[in-house]
């Protein structure tokens, strides 16, 4: 039997595993997801980014909680965060926890179909693809394949938007209960200025808002205490 050399000039390959690199922002250091992610082998860097929460390779990440998401529908926080992460070409809003929190109920103070329009913006309006995770765990799966894609990273110099003067009073008039965009633009558009509006008696107020202005009228008529 002729002698085999198993000694050869072949060459056994080491494959070394690659650091898979996350980037996230420093308001994130204490989640369970990173605590998730450095235990599975990640390496975090954390950063202070001003747009989003995660980046991985060229993908901007937006994560929110159930509890995190619902409030900031209310605040209208979230939307303004949608329209900062469009510097980015590819991004995600990540929402965490649907096994740990009901997307809907009866108790939320948020009406079930004012959520299932604002996931319909988000989609076909901002253009962002939504991922449901079931937990923090279920994130960092996510999350570790996305890292393990080989795509190019990108460029963190994305910035936070700053609203013309206009988008500022329509910021302003938004921060009325039950006042989407649309009602905001009727009201500066009709009044022209902030203190206009104020001085508005109901009766007016009425004929463009309908009841909504029972709301606009007691708050700006109501001492604080």
């Amino acid at each position: 039997m002729p002698f085999q050399d198993i000694f050869s000039k072949k060459r056994i390959k080491i494959q070394k595993k690659s650091e898979l690199k996350i980037i996230a922002d420093i308001r994130e250091k204490n989640s369970l997801l990173i605590a998730e992610l450095v235990e599975k082998g990640c390496r975090v860097e954390f950063k202070n980014l001003p747009v989003a929460d995660y980046i991985i390779k060229n993908v901007a990440i937006e994560r929110k909680t159930v509890s995190d998401l619902l409030s900031s529908i209310m605040n209208k926080r979230i939307f303004r965060q949608l329209e900062e992460i469009q510097q980015y070409k590819k991004r995600l809003l990540l929402i965490e926890g649907i096994d740990e929190q009901e997307l809907y109920h009866k108790d939320s103070k948020i009406n079930e179909n004012a959520i299932r329009g604002f996931l319909l913006s988000t989609t076909l309006k901002y253009n962002i693809p939504i991922i449901f995770t079931k937990d923090y765990e279920d994130s960092a799966q996510f999350m570790i394949i996305l890292a393990k894609k080989q795509v190019k990273e990108i460029s963190l110099n994305a910035k936070k938007k700053s609203r013309n003067m206009k988008e500022q009073l329509q910021y302003i008039i938004e921060g009325f209960p039950s006042i989407g965009p649309t009602t905001a633009k009727k009201l500066l558009k009709e009044f022209r200025t902030i203190k206009n509006l104020i001085n508005a008696d109901l009766e007016t107020l009425q004929s463009l808002v309908g009841k909504k202005s029972e709301i606009i009228f007691k708050l700006i008529h109501e001492k604080y205490k």
